[in-house]
C-alpha cells in the first residue's frame, strides 16, 4: 500500500493527536505506552513525517480515551479547515506593492 499524498490529511491526523494527548495531559511516552507503540514514531506521527496504519488508527485512538469514530471526526473536522485554508490561500490575489 502506499502512502497517502494528502499533506493536509497528515497534517490534520498530526495536529489531533497531538491536541488530544495534551487534554488529556499525557506525554508521547504515555501514548506510546498505551498504545503499544514505540515513542519516536508517535513522534514521527506528531509531526507528520509518518502515517499509521488503520491497526495503529485504532490503538491511537484507544490510548486517547476515544472510539476510533470519534478520533476520525475530528480528524475529519480539521482536515476539512486546512483544506478551505489552503483553497483561500491560493484563490486570494497576490498584491505587487
Amino acid at each position: 500500500m502506499r502512502p497517502s499524498k494528502d499533506v493536509l490529511l497528515i497534517q490534520a491526523l498530526s495536529a489531533c493527536l497531538r491536541e488530544r494527548r495534551l487534554e488529556l495531559a499525557m506525554t508521547q511516552e504515555d501514548v506510546a505506552g498505551l498504545a503499544e507503540l514505540d515513542r519516536p514514531y508517535i513522534t514521527h506521527i506528531e509531526s507528520a513525517r509518518k502515517q499509521p496504519t488503520i491497526s495503529v488508527l485504532w490503538k491511537l485512538s484507544l490510548a486517547l480515551q476515544l472510539s476510533p469514530a470519534e478520533f476520525v471526526a475530528r480528524i475529519d473536522q480539521r482536515h476539512a479547515v486546512l483544506r478551505k485554508l489552503a483553497a483561500k490561500a491560493t484563490s486570494s490575489p497576490r498584491r505587487h506593492d
